[in-house]
């Protein structure tokens, strides 16, 4: 075998793994892309503590997250997100012991063009909805209803911008009262060659009713894989809270989730 062959069947064995890793990369990029065409499911767990007078209280959730694209025309997605948390906690609610069950779900919609502006820039607005899935007393379980949208650019590996919300209470009462919340998510993210994402946002939340900053900034790292032909995404990560509600989370807190995806075709 000549050297020039054995270098061709060398490159022509490495080529598919090459490929693997690329598109391995690609999928972790469009993940940093909350309007992006794909499906993905993450399953998100949470810790925080500092709750309460003492200090003592401590929550855990898991935010199940489905995101689904769908084609409404050649040129425009609708992109669908909800957040439901399946919540753990206790000394959270004051006087109320332990709970357990849901929180309310928060389900988007966003309208976004199929292509990016000429500045390169990918957005998307629509509307947000908060459905009283709340059971145990763990959220005030009331219908809201309000706008969303995400603006942001991808250039090489480097992913940033912002998603924002802010929604209304619709069914108000004497025990839940009203709602009236901003939610604000900065975010800047890099994915390296080898499908590792490395990602900073922010996930705060202004309370107008009762002029209350929730404020954590999260740290977290990604690593893509492919074990047989399902693609999925392992996160770890910290938070530190800059600033929370009275009797609220303080201190660090952590992340840790499982992101499964399913590109077209």
């Amino acid at each position: 075998m000549t050297r020039s062959t054995l270098l061709a069947a060398v490159l022509a064995a490495l080529a598919p793994a090459a490929f693997a890793q690329s598109d391995q990369a690609d999928l972790a990029k469009k993940l940093s892309n909350p309007v992006a065409s794909l499906i993905s499911v993450p399953f998100q767990y949470n810790y925080n503590d500092g709750f309460g007078l003492d200090g003592d209280g401590h929550q855990s959730y898991v935010n199940i997250q489905p995101v689904i694209p769908f084609s409404i025309s050649p040129n425009w997605n609708v992109i669908s997100r909800t957040i439901l948390p399946v919540v753990w906690q206790d000394g959270v609610v004051p006087d109320e012991g332990s709970q357990s069950g849901f929180g309310n779900t928060t389900q988007s919609f966003f309208f976004s063009p199929k292509q990016p502006t000429s500045f390169g820039l990918i957005w998307g607005v629509g509307p947000a909805f908060q459905v009283p899935t709340a059971t145990d007393g763990i959220a005030a379980n009331q219908w809201g209803a309000g706008v969303t949208g995400v603006a942001l650019r991808q250039s090489g590996g480097w992913t940033y911008g912002g998603l924002a919300n802010h929604i209304w209470s619709v069914t108000g009462n004497s025990r839940d009262g009203d709602l009236s919340a901003t939610f604000l998510q900065p975010f800047l993210s890099y994915t390296t060659a080898k499908a590792t994402s490395f990602t900073v946002n922010s996930e705060s939340t202004y309370d107008w009713e009762n002029d209350q900053w929730s404020v954590p900034i999260n740290f977290m790292v990604a690593q893509m894989f492919k074990p047989g032909n399902q693609p999925l995404q392992l996160q770890v990560g910290a938070r530190y809270w800059a600033e929370s509600p009275d009797y609220g989370p303080d201190g660090w807190g952590a992340r840790a989730a499982l992101v499964l995806l399913f590109p077209k075709g």
